[in-house]
């Protein structure tokens, strides 16, 4: 049956694969890399009968993982942290470069492969990193916000990247090429925002109209798919004019309905792709080279660690943030494969050179749920050993004679909305906050605040946790929940603890910790719909509240919190 019987085996080497990855909490694409491996040439038994064909469709696979990755693009993410997220991604990214061939270098590599390596390790894991944040609770935190940012830039950074690196490789025919790609891209751009702001709009308008989910998903598919092929027949990359597309559909009303219609497809594809990297690895060329192998996993994994360890500093975030960056965004990321496959295609790397490169990247990936949960030890460690930050004090009149009074930790929007309801009733508490953006808007809302970080025994003091009636955390994240409440604990044995939590596992670490009284944000808006709905539905308030005390009670007894 030649192309349909391979097609087959690949999903069904690549759906054991994933549920085996499913089974131990690793990301999917692990599994079907290894389900490549497996049915690859280089190793016995049954085997695909035209690898080529499957990297033809993996083509395709690398197409809509990058239009997915354009409708997936947020200005407003970016915009939160675009300070740290722009100029600090960009220099992250040109560091790497620099510190990767300096480990090309080592390696005996000629400059353009050691570019290329930089280039390659640049890179951090989105699937990676947002799968470990979300096992460990720590979505919604300011450190999540910032690698979320880094991680945007990181994505925009490859298509450059895709257009400049295969024209080193001869630089007398190379950079007058690079140079005519730049204003062919340019040219494309201007073309992409013309139809982006006229065509697409009005065609999606029409094609909406319809109320045909085929002919939309086609739609899509075709402009997609469409553009990039457009742009290879331009002279750019596939790939690049698929991305742009999604980029530009993103900014439209259709951009999240396109995102949900094209996702089933572009992960069907996305695993052939990923399916036929494992397929150009060679077990025997792993097992003979597994000292470089590890060589190079601890080169990219302490120079990376470093970088983004130190670099947070330098835009002013302290606290847990730099500590949460080296150890989770060392990883060497998904697209580094797109990027290596383009290197094999042109002869820049080697089989070898691939082979190597792409050990080392699932290597650091299986490592990062791991090494990320140091994170909370590794904190609460630099906290005992190095100096306090200094402290700051904002409208508070009396900070000595505080007594059961209500200490809130942390000054974003919640703790903002908490703090103006206390204040209202005229109940005296006080704010912890380490943001500085935060710490000025409390000047404007005259709210009492201690400036540093929550967890050291300093500022909690000066807020007076020991002499305190309640304590309230709002800041997300269960790393920065337990460190306030093991220093809060330490001070004020009896005091009385309400959390906020963002997941089920966060519940759990709150419930060791001995805190019995968490808010789910979730939970308390599903109360909120269900009673905004029986009221108009014409249900008595009585009823109503007996309803969603049922609710919280049964919600606890599950959560373990009864």
């Amino acid at each position: 049956m030649g192309i349909a019987a391979d097609i087959v085996l690949v999903v069904v080497a690549a759906f054991l694969g994933a549920m085996i990855m499913q089974r131990l909490k690793q990301p999917l694409i692990l599994g079907y890399m290894l389900a490549g491996v497996a049915i690859g040439p280089y190793t016995g038994g049954i085997t695909v009968s035209d690898v080529h064909e499957i990297e033809l469709l993996a083509e395709i696979g690398v197409a809509l993982l990058l239009f997915g990755l354009g409708l997936e693009f947020s200005f407003k993410e970016l915009m939160r942290v675009r300070r740290i997220a722009i100029i600090g991604g960009l220099s992250q990214i040109v560091l790497t470069i620099l510190y990767g061939y300096f480990i090309g270098y080592l390696l005996g590599w000629n400059w353009v492969t050691s570019v290329w390596l930089g280039a390659l390790i640049s890179l951090s894991s989105t699937m990676v990193i947002l799968k470990t944040l979300s096992n460990q609770g720590n979505m919604g935190t300011l450190s999540s916000r910032v690698m979320i940012g880094i991680l945007i830039v990181q994505d925009l950074a490859i298509v450059p990247m895709m257009i400049i690196l295969p024209e080193m490789s001869n630089l007398e025919t190379g950079l007058p090429a690079l140079g005519m790609a730049a204003v062919k891209a340019a040219v494309f751009l201007g073309l992409m925002v013309l139809a982006g702001t006229r065509i697409f709009p009005l065609l999606m308008r029409i094609v909406a109209g319809w109320n045909s989910r085929e002919l939309f998903l086609l739609t899509i598919v075709a402009i997609g798919l469409g553009i990039g092929y457009a742009t290879y027949l331009f002279g750019l990359s596939f790939a690049f004019g698929a991305f742009i597309a999604g980029m530009v559909l993103s900014e439209s009303d259709y951009g999240h309905q396109a995102l949900s219609d094209i996702t089933p497809l572009r992960d069907i594809f996305g695993l052939l792709f990923f399916t036929s990297i494992g397929m150009l690895i060679d077990p025997v060329f792993l097992l003979e080279n597994w000292g470089s192998i590890l060589l190079l996993v601890g080169l990219v994994v302490v120079g990376k660690g470093l970088i983004f360890g130190l670099l947070p500093r330098f835009f002013g975030y302290g606290n847990v943030i730099p500590i949460a960056l080296a150890l989770t965004m060392f990883q060497i990321g998904e697209f580094a494969f797109v990027l290596a496959r383009s290197g094999v295609k042109d002869g820049t790397l080697s089989n070898e050179q691939y082979s190597l490169v792409l050990a080392a990247t699932i290597v650091t990936m299986i490592m990062t749920p791991f090494v990320s949960r140091l994170t909370g030890p590794l904190y609460a460690f630099r906290r005992r050993s190095l100096p306090v930050e200094p402290l700051e004090t904002l409208n508070i009149t009396s900070s000595d004679k505080l007594r059961d009074h209500i200490v809130v930790a942390g000054g974003g929007r919640v703790g903002r909305y908490v703090g103006e309801v206390l204040k209202q009733l005229e109940l005296p508490f006080i704010v912890m906050e380490h943001n500085h953006r935060r710490l000025e808007e409390a000047k404007a809302a005259g709210l009492p605040l201690v400036y540093g970080d929550a967890a050291q025994h300093a500022v909690q003091e000066a807020a007076g946790v020991s002499h305190a009636r309640l304590l309230i955390i709002t800041a997300p994240g269960s790393v920065t929940a337990k460190a306030i409440t093991r220093q809060a604990r330490s001070l004020n044995p009896d005091l009385h603890i309400v959390a906020r939590v963002e997941s089920l596992e966060q519940v759990e670490t709150m419930r060791r910790l001995g805190i019995y009284e968490v808010v789910h944000p979730e939970f308390e808006a599903s109360i909120e719909i269900t009673r905004t709905a029986l009221q108009h539905l014409g249900f008595s308030a009585n009823e109503i509240y007996q309803l969603a005390d049922a609710m919280r009670k049964d919600a606890k007894e599950k959560m373990g919190l009864s």
